[in-house]
């Protein structure tokens, strides 16, 4: 199923709508939020979000949402893709007491070291990301792997595509993972555990075959 979003969703999001600098003695009360993802009881109002359970996406112009699920409308796999980049996404359990990102990295790290892949950690806006290359088929792939730790959950990002190695080409996908929005729910789930995502119900009935999805490659599934 693909979820095509030709509309900026509005909000503080969209770059084009971003407030002016004012000066700096100018009195205001504007309140500037921080970019998210952001936890369900945080987020800003009055966005287009496309409604996928545990995950909330917002429209912005010219991304495709593209979701593979199986029968029943459960969800699969999340990618987003503007031209020629990609960007996967899961969201994950985590306990209250820390994140998770730091020792998923590592794993991942060891994964893709394992299958003869090159990796290193670099700084990014979310804070220490991996960027790897990954042998395919088609020879050598680009991957950046993002995580954001929030209260009881962790949103994984995995980027292919020029925003693999340049986070500016990233463009209205960075926009997208700024404005997510994660329902984690109230059930008590196990680390690490995917939390649920499902089709809306008007789309359910017109899921696509499993494989028109491109995967970001094996390692990128691991939690």
């Amino acid at each position: 199923m693909i979820f095509s979003r030709k509309r900026a969703g509005g909000g503080r999001h969209s770059r084009d709508e971003r407030p002016e600098a004012q000066d700096a003695h100018e009195p205001t009360d504007a309140v500037v939020l921080a970019p998210g993802p952001y936890d369900v009881s945080e987020a800003p109002a009055g966005v287009q979000r496309l409604d996928l359970g545990s995950l909330q996406i917002p429209a912005v112009a010219d991304v495709e949402v593209r979701v593979q699920a199986d029968p029943q409308g459960v969800v699969q796999q999340v990618v987003l893709v503007h031209g020629q980049n990609a960007l996967q996404l899961g969201v994950f359990a985590a306990p209250r007491s820390a994140g998770i990102w730091d020792e998923v990295r590592e794993e991942i790290r060891q994964s893709l070291s394992n299958d003869g892949a090159a990796a290193e950690e670099v700084t990014g806006v979310y804070g220490v990301e991996l960027r790897a290359q990954v042998p395919t088929q088609d020879g050598r792939t680009n991957l950046r792997f993002v995580g954001i730790d929030g209260p009881r959950w962790m949103v994984r990002g995995v980027y292919q595509g020029m925003a693999a190695t340049d986070p500016d080409a990233a463009g209205p996908l960075t926009i997208c993972l700024e404005g997510l929005v994660v329902d984690r729910g109230q059930d008590a789930r196990p680390v690490r555990e995917p939390l649920p995502l499902r089709l809306p119900r008007e789309a359910a009935e017109q899921v696509r075959p499993a494989g028109d999805v491109p995967a970001a490659g094996e390692p990128a599934q691991e939690a």
